[in-house]
């Protein structure tokens, strides 16, 4: 894809070493949507594809120099955050958004790393909710984050769902993706929620193929997609074709298409007590 120069990513992100997630992951789905990606590193993590050994918190004051260089030296024409990793993170990069909105943002809320260890302290999830994701145009949980976020168990049920995102609402959240990757079924159905507006689901048929770091991927997608000018349902349409694209090409080349029989694209729609509305 053609390189558009004049339109810029802010990637907030901590670094990975597996090359799996994070940053590295981040930088490459922008540039495979041809914008460029400007790098602020909240924190650098020492990992393999299975376990965080390690992670280095950044400074807050580094934390925001790199941001007020970013904005400073490119038109920024949207901003992807990932891991943050402390309290004083968070109320940084809050402070700096602040004075740049308007400004497309999704937050890709990391609670904890993929083996299970904790990347954000609970007294610092107060504070994402409160001082960052109503800055956000978009906040990407997954159902473990969102139980976390709203205080309650996992949702089993869209109703579950539903009714764990009416408290972060309250708390002046825009839009929320809640991604369905850890959920059951052969469909992996990710539910877009805004205050005041009926559902709507993305889905496409699920693929388990052990990939790390589809999350950072899928938050990076909307991102780039909010920068070339899309709405957010197009936005998330296509970051979610692009997901599912990237996880096809990582099957095995003897296992069955899942295309085969079926559109395999991410397809969006309204719902009505979870069923399409045509």
């Amino acid at each position: 894809m053609a390189v558009t120069p004049d339109r810029h990513v802010l990637v907030v992100a901590g670094t990975d070493s597996s090359g799996g997630a994070g940053i590295a992951r981040d930088v490459e789905t922008v540039a495979t949507f041809g914008l460029r990606a400007c790098l602020t590193v909240t924190a650098v993590t020492v990992q393999t594809h299975g376990a965080v050994e390690r992670v280095e918190q950044m400074p807050p004051d580094l934390i925001a120099a790199q941001m007020c260089a970013a904005f400073a030296s490119n038109a920024m024409a949207a901003v992807k955050i990932g891991m943050l990793g402390s309290v004083d993170a968070v109320t940084t990069v809050a402070s700096v958004l602040a004075s740049r909105l308007p400004l497309p943002v999704v937050l890709d809320p990391v609670l904890a790393s993929t083996s299970g260890r904790a990347l954000l302290p609970m007294d610092a999830v107060e504070v994402l909710k409160r001082r960052l994701m109503p800055l956000c145009t978009l906040v990407t949980p997954n159902l473990p984050e969102l139980a976390l976020l709203s205080g309650k168990p996992v949702a089993t049920d869209e109703a579950g769902i539903i009714g764990q995102a009416g408290s972060l609402f309250e708390s002046g959240v825009a839009a929320l993706l809640v991604k369905g990757g850890h959920a059951e079924g052969d469909r992996s159905v990710d539910l877009l929620l805004r205050a005041g507006q009926k559902p709507s689901r993305f889905e496409a048929p699920r693929l388990d193929v052990g990939m790390r770091g589809t999350g950072c991927m899928l938050a990076s997608a909307i991102a780039a997609g909010l920068a070339l000018g899309d709405d957010l349902d197009a936005a998330i349409g296509r970051a979610k074709d692009h997901v599912f694209g990237k996880l096809s090409e990582a099957m095995p080349r003897d296992f069955p298409s899942p295309l085969e029989g079926e559109g395999g694209s991410a397809r969006s729609a309204e719902t009505d007590e979870g069923c399409w509305k045509k």
